[in-house]
Parts: structure tokens; sequence; C-alpha cells
């Protein structure tokens, strides 16, 4: 890795805004009904929804591209959706909050992953997914991999944002990681279940407490130092990875990288939800990898921006200016 770069404050919030952040993996739409419930179905023991309003919003990769925009970054997708009516409304919807698309393949053979949540009285009734989760064809693999070596020299980091729903496959996370290699471009990952141990070389991983446990097939106690960083050591042998970002949920995060080791414990929040959490710390970290921050700065300020989007009801981007000035007050980063 480059040597770390001290930078202030404003300097660092300053730099987020001259970064292009790649994102390849699994974008897809979520989509809210609103409604109450008065009287129960004449058809069957089920609510009656009368609606009062529909919503659409990014999901999946898709919240990572707002958080990295969020920070001031241009975010790029590189991902495969259909050409089915879902698939026209998630491209307008990252159309219209000035997304790049540059990287983003129609696929005639793929439904877009589509979850419908209905909402009464604040109250989840259900959930709709209508969704593959069969890998892309190779075809279209080889199309996705072009995409990205065709993006990844003008970018500073490469997210690798995975849900399982099959855009990423062992294949295309190693050609991929191999060329951002060759071209030095640092490469962070949020993984899931399946690829888990597929992403071989890559600079910084994010699991967290319970895809570590899973992803390794690992039992451990959490709160035995030793017991947790052997587990995590087992890790960055298994994937010859640079570093380890675990997200530890009410325990904060630890990260091991670039030879320092360092636990920060969750700052105290009214939480509101914990939806979204991860996107925004996988959001930041990268941008800080990008800067080449110090592994205290990746950790402090991811985690920082993790709990703050945690006070907000529903899955929302970073505030960037909040995330700053309460950066500020705890000490976090100099200012100059």
């Amino acid at each position: 890795m480059s040597p770390v770069l001290d930078l202030s404050i404003d300097e660092l919030f300053t730099q987020f805004d001259s970064l292009r952040v790649l994102i390849i993996g699994d974008v897809m739409l979520d989509s809210y009904v609103w409604g109450r419930v008065e009287r129960i179905s004449p058809e069957a023991p089920v609510p009656v929804v009368n609606v009062d309003r529909r919503e659409r919003r990014l999901g999946g990769a898709g919240n990572v591209l707002l958080n990295v925009q969020a920070l001031g970054a241009e975010a790029i997708i590189c991902s495969v959706i259909g050409t089915d009516a879902p698939g026209d409304l998630l491209e307008q919807e990252l159309c219209d909050r000035g997304l790049n698309c540059d990287g983003l393949i129609r696929s005639h053979d793929r439904i877009t992953t589509i979850k419908e949540r209905i909402i009464a009285s604040s109250q989840q009734v259900v959930r709709v997914d209508t969704e593959t989760d069969r890998y892309i064809t190779d075809a279209e693999r080889t199309q996705l991999v072009a995409k990205a070596k065709e993006l990844i020299p003008s970018c500073h980091v490469i997210i690798f944002e995975d849900y399982d729903k099959g855009v990423l496959s062992k294949e295309a996370i190693a050609e991929i990681t191999n060329f951002a290699n060759e071209q030095r471009v640092p490469t962070v990952v949020d993984p899931k279940k399946r690829n888990f141990l597929s992403y071989q070389n890559t600079t910084l991983f994010k699991p967290n407490l319970k895809e570590l446990r899973e992803g390794l097939k690992l039992d451990f106690d959490v709160d035995d130092a030793s017991e947790f960083q052997a587990a995590v050591d087992q890790l960055k042998q298994a994937l010859h990875i640079s570093g380890a970002l675990i997200t530890l949920s009410e325990r904060g995060v630890f990260i091991d990288f670039n030879d320092q080791k360092l636990k920060l414990p969750a700052h105290v929040r009214q939480i509101a939800d914990v939806s979204g959490a991860g996107d925004t710390v996988i959001s930041i970290a990268a941008c800080c990898v990008a800067l080449r921050q110090s592994p205290a700065i990746i950790a402090g300020l991811s985690n920082l921006g993790g709990g703050l989007v945690c006070e907000s009801v529903g899955v929302v981007p970073i505030d960037k200016a909040q995330l700053k000035q309460e950066a500020i007050e705890a000490g976090l980063i100099q200012n100059s």
C-alpha cells in the first residue's frame, strides 16, 4: 500500500469530492406501499391495506451509490439488470439522482430484483420479493468484466457490493480484482455468504460478525480478544487480503490493516433503524482507503457514520456536513 497521507478534516472532506468510486454488484429497486388497515378481508384472514402513497428507492448496491454520492464523490454503477419494467424504473431512479450508469448492463434473460414492502400504521405487513439469484450468463459476465476494466483506470477505488443475487461470481471477482491490482486501484468488499472466500487478494474486506462466523464456518467468542484475533488472522490468511474491517453492531468495529489493529466502541445513539448502516460504513471506508488514510481514520469515521444513519428511520444516506461536525467534536481528525 502507498504511504498514509496526513490530511486535516477540511482537506479530507474536500478531497472526497475529487474521487471516482466504482460500485460493482447487485443493484435493486425497493418499493414501499404505505397505507391503513381498517378491516380484515372477507376472502381470507388477512388485513386489507388501503393505500395512501407509494414510493420507490434504490436498494442493494444502490444505497451504496447514494452514500458515496452524499460524501461528494462520483458514484459509478457496474451491474446487470433486466430489460423489464422494474429495470426501466431502476435505471430512471439512477438517472434522476444524477448517478453514473456507464457500467449498467441490461439483460433480456434476467429479471430485475424488486423488493416491495407493504406498510400499515408504521408496521410492515408483508414483503414481496421478485428476484433471481442465479448467476448471470457467461456472455453477460464477459460484458460485465469488460465494462469494469474500461472504467477502473479512471477510478480511485472499487467497492464489491455482493448480495448473492448472481451478478458477482468467483470468476468475475478474480478477473476484476487481478486487473484492479495491476492498475493499483484498491478494492473494498462488502461480502455475502456464497462468494465469501472468493475475494482473494483484495484490499479491505468488511464482513459483519455473523458473516465472519458463517463465512469461515467458525464459532468463536467475540469478547475473547485472542479468539477473535485468531478468527481475523484466519480470514486474512484464507483470502490473502491486505486488511479486514469487521462491524460488530453494538460492540463497534475492529480493523486489522497495514500492520495496525484497533477496536473502537460504538457511539451512544438513539437507535431508530439499523437498516443501511453497513452501506454507509463501506462507502466511508472505501473513500478513506482511496485517500490513503490511516486505519484509525478508516475505522473511526466509518464507525461514526454507521451510527449516525441509525438515528434516522428507514434507509438513508449519510449527511456529509453532520458527519464532519461529529468527527470534529469527537476529536477524530485534527483540523488545520
